[in-house]
């Protein structure tokens, strides 16, 4: 069911200029030196997303982080003994790992990494938009603030936003979605909830495009195509594989086909050929005839990422504002934010334990 959302669409964020970090070998060996160095007189674990940089990604490996989604991140970050956690990915990730981990010190090496699906829904835009429905149960996917996490009842991620939809569903109740639309309608088609829309989207993502996809399929028949979720209908409706970036990455390591075409962010890949070394990976088109690129799909704020920014947060003092890189929340949002986290949280240990969810 198509449910017409009652304000208008959301503009498309403008992102920042792509900056990725380029490092000679010299200097990527000083730089992983010098950092596990800081890391260890600090207390500190690196948890890094898949969409960051393969040098930040084998640095967590290296030294006993952790490599994943952004709820992964959290909880990995949580049950670690480490003091200070040090979070590669975009601001609602360590802003994530902050509610979760309030005694522990979260830094990110740069705080402007942000996420279009976050700017796209402002915490007094989405408040007033639960105050008009108040018979309806808000449910907002990870990528929100702090703030609107803190407004929600609920927070899922992309790998089981479905599972509990459906569920609320069974108990009768009608929902709120933000911020991502296409993640939303994909959601309530599985689902059969009766939802009303955010109508925010993902800069990578929204880029995908079907018809180049098709094409592209064309020339590689035996690929298997994998879409993340948060893609437009027309190119989620041409998937083989549908899924979070933990569930494309293991249907790249268990299914037989030697290609994949992968329509989400290519920083994944690095992660997707540790997995599957043998198999061919090619980025799903983000442009269709005449466009200057065949594929553009990286997110900006990610690239922000990099090993210069996070040794120099590690070498500020703890508490310099300026080099910090610290994340703070304040308290009431933060313990607000904890308890819609904490229904998923629930709701996924009473899953894998087998019995029904939150006493239903």
């Amino acid at each position: 069911m198509n449910t017409v959302f009652p304000v208008p669409l959301k503009p498309v964020i403008q992102p920042p200029a792509m900056v990725e970090e380029t490092l000679g070998v010299e200097e990527r060996v000083t730089l992983k030196a010098r950092i596990k160095t800081l890391m260890a007189q600090q207390d500190a674990v690196l948890v890094a997303h898949y969409y960051t940089s393969a040098d930040l990604q084998d640095l967590a490996e290296e030294t006993g982080g952790c490599v994943s989604d952004s709820l992964e991140m959290a909880r990995f970050g949580h049950a670690h003994p480490a003091q200070t956690l040090i979070v590669a990915g975009v601001k609602f990730m360590g802003e994530t790992a902050k509610i979760l981990n309030p005694e522990k010190r979260v830094v990110m090496p740069d705080l402007q990494a942000d996420c279009s699906l976050d700017l796209a829904c402002p915490a007094d835009e989405f408040a007033a938009f639960c105050d008009a429905h108040p018979d309806r149960l808000s449910v907002v996917y990870a990528n929100t603030s702090a703030a609107v996490k803190a407004r929600a009842d609920w927070v899922v991620t992309s790998g089981i936003a479905a599972r509990i939809v459906k569920h609320l569903h069974r108990q009768g109740h009608k929902l709120l979605w933000a911020p991502d639309r296409h993640l939303g309608d994909y959601v309530q088609r599985i689902s059969g909830a009766d939802m009303l829309l955010w109508q925010g989207s993902c800069v990578v993502h929204e880029a995908f495009k079907a018809e180049a996809l098709k094409k592209l399929h064309l020339d590689h028949p035996n690929a298997a195509v994998l879409v993340h979720p948060e893609s437009p209908e027309s190119v989620i409706a041409l998937a083989d594989v549908v899924g979070s970036t933990t569930q494309l990455i293991e249907a790249v390591r268990t299914l037989p086909n030697p290609e994949f075409i992968v329509a989400t962010d290519n920083g994944i890949f690095h992660k997707m050929r540790a997995v599957a070394s043998g198999k061919i990976l090619l980025e799903a088109p983000t442009a269709g005839e005449g466009a200057t690129c065949t594929s553009c799909a990286h997110c900006p704020w990610m690239a922000m990422n990099g090993l210069r920014k996070l040794a120099a947060v590690l070498e500020s003092p703890e508490g310099d504002k300026n080099g910090g890189n610290e994340i703070h929340i304040e308290e009431s949002i933060r313990a607000r934010a904890r308890l819609s986290i904490q229904k998923m949280l629930d709701f996924a240990a009473a899953e894998k334990a087998g019995q029904l969810p939150l006493g239903d």
